[in-house]
């Protein structure tokens, strides 16, 4: 084998590689707030469903406009289902929970919100203010199914706290609702 050979296919075996590896990277995305930007990386590798749904909303730019619309300090907070006039936003089928997944709901940590039925999850979704064990999969009953973390805040923590530390209210027949509106502005892939 000469030696222009070895370089081609050595060069050819990287790029497959390099290639290969940025395919297995877990994806991350921006979400831009009225309060600043925080960097999510989704855990495709842990809860595929939930982030393709995820990445099919952002990809239609369905957030864009939307509001954290539940703010609860030392608890988590939630968005992706309102506009600012709290006019709820159609959404796609729901999807299987991934609960069982293994990731726990820990400070940082994304997961999906649902109603009381487990596989309910759709649009919306909520960042872990503190560690919330009791959000995670205990089991397979209604009751300890848990929510599926499917993603992590790796920049811009302190916006997540500034969006907690918002004073709320009731408004709309909901509670811990924002005073002041807490716009979702854009969410994009990196």
């Amino acid at each position: 084998m000469t030696k222009l050979t070895w370089m081609l296919i050595s060069a050819a075996a990287f790029l497959l590689f390099a290639s290969t590896l940025a395919e297995a990277a877990n994806p991350k995305v921006l979400i831009k707030t009225s309060k600043g930007d925080i960097t999510i990386e989704l855990y495709a590798d842990k809860a595929l469903i939930t982030v393709k749904n995820f990445l099919a909303y952002v990809d239609a730019k369905f957030y864009d406009a939307t509001i954290f619309h539940r703010v609860i300090k030392g608890f988590m907070i939630q968005g992706g289902g309102y506009a600012a006039d709290f006019k709820e936003k159609t959404s796609q089928p729901a999807i299987k929970n991934e609960a069982a997944n293994g990731l726990k709901n820990q400070r940082g940590t994304v997961a999906m919100a649902r109603t009381p039925d487990i596989d309910s999850a759709t649009n919306q979704f909520f960042i872990n203010l503190v560690n919330n064990a009791f959000l995670d999969h205990r089991d397979n009953t209604a009751d300890g199914f848990g929510y599926c973390v499917f993603g992590n805040v790796t920049a811009g923590m302190e916006v997540v706290d500034a969006i907690a530390n918002s004073p709320t209210g009731v408004t709309h027949g909901m509670g811990d609702v924002p005073r002041e509106a807490i716009t979702i502005l854009s969410v994009r892939r990196l």
